[in-house]
């Protein structure tokens, strides 16, 4: 990061800390009917997508409201058709927060994950702020007002974070409520195919190349073109799984409102627990997910996502995936790895995973109702 970003970024944190602190003890008052709600966050493009059941209960108990996100830039576009009714805030880390504080004051905010970002909300003139109990250190959450505590019993994050919303669930996705918005156009496959997804945001998550080239050759002989799919940079990957060329790759040439296209007409997903596992159950395309150090307990599909294709191999428990922390809180139930590769240079929980077990779970997905084929 280089010394104007740092400043930057410390510049528009003490402008938060002054707007929140100058303008918040006014504020606070809960809303017996919010006109306004605010889910204030940034987090990474998986934990994002989950945020979806927050947004649908929501949009169920206050049909009448404006419920607006704050979205990563990179991800914004997926947000374009308005699910759920949901305007996104397009926002980075590094942007100055001014252009935030020219909306309208909020009635409610919801902030999932890191509770600094309660003091966001608070700068945006938010009246009532709830979050999560137990983040560290505690001045994250002094503007909170409502601390509310984490499930004593196991639960996917999706179904954790609709919780911070008082009244009952959500009703499980469909993708018609999520309908693809925009996309550039590109060489999409003319057949049907699967989309392998050999990228990952940490080397610890990545499957060994001739594995991946093992389920190639399975599809191709089902009859599925394979293609090969990565993020920006990731092109060795995929050479590393097909030194020969035999089958198209989109790595690093695709945006996310593209990936949402190919995704939305492949018959197949199978990907490492990663943002785009997460952007195939939005699409509603059948998907199999690869568990490494990552909880398929946490990031699955838990209650609201239950009526998607989706499989999770893993090996599971796993000796080392034992880490009980998220998002800085310690949870008794959690078992996750957020190890980095200096304190495990080989992922062996991702060598336990065989290509029987994916191949199984290929099998059992393709042959389950495809969600897209009922949306109107």
């Amino acid at each position: 990061m280089s010394t104007s970003t740092r400043r930057s970024r410390l510049g528009g944190r003490i402008e938060v800390v002054a707007r929140a602190l100058a303008d918040r003890t006014s504020r606070r008052a809960r809303p017996a009917d919010p006109r306004r709600i605010l889910i204030a966050h940034h987090l990474l493009l998986g934990d994002t997508l989950m945020l979806t059941a927050l947004v649908a209960k929501l949009a169920l108990r206050h049909p009448n409201a404006e419920v607006a996100m704050t979205v990563p830039r990179a991800a914004a576009s997926l947000y374009a058709s308005r699910p759920y009714g949901l305007r996104a805030i397009a926002w980075d880390t590094r942007d100055l927060p001014r252009d935030l504080f020219d909306q309208p004051p909020f009635d409610l905010a919801y902030v999932p994950g890191d509770n600094r970002y309660a003091w966001l909300a608070a700068a945006m003139r938010a009246r009532w702020i709830v979050a999560f109990e137990g983040d560290r250190p505690a001045r994250k959450s002094w503007p909170v007002d409502l601390r509310v505590p984490c499930p004593a019993e196991p639960a996917a994050w999706s179904d954790m974070v609709a919780a911070l919303a008082d009244g009952p669930p959500p009703a499980p996705y469909s993708p018609s409520q999520w309908p693809a918005g925009p996309a550039a156009p590109f060489d999409a496959p003319g057949g049907r195919y699967a989309v392998l997804h050999v990228g990952a945001s940490t080397p610890l998550k990545r499957w060994s190349p001739e594995r991946w080239r093992a389920v190639a050759a399975l599809l191709a002989a089902r009859g599925i073109e394979p293609v090969w799919s990565g993020g920006r940079g990731e092109d060795a990957i995929v050479r590393a799984c097909d030194p020969e060329v035999r089958h198209r790759s989109y790595a690093g040439a695709l945006d996310l409102a593209q990936m949402r296209a190919l995704l939305d007409r492949a018959a197949l997903l199978v990907s490492p627990d990663t943002g785009i596992a997460h952007l195939g159950r939005i699409a509603g395309t059948p998907s199999v997910t690869l568990y490494g150090p990552g909880s398929a307990t946490l990031t699955g599909a838990g209650r609201f996502y239950a009526a998607m294709p989706w499989r999770a191999v893993t090996v599971d428990p796993f000796p080392c995936r034992d880490q009980r922390i998220l998002f800085k809180r310690e949870i008794d139930w959690v078992r996750r790895c957020g190890r980095s590769i200096a304190e495990c240079p080989h992922p062996r929980c991702m060598d336990a995973i065989g290509v029987d077990a994916v191949e199984a779970a290929i099998g059992d997905v393709l042959a389950r109702p495809d969600p897209r084929e009922a949306a109107p």
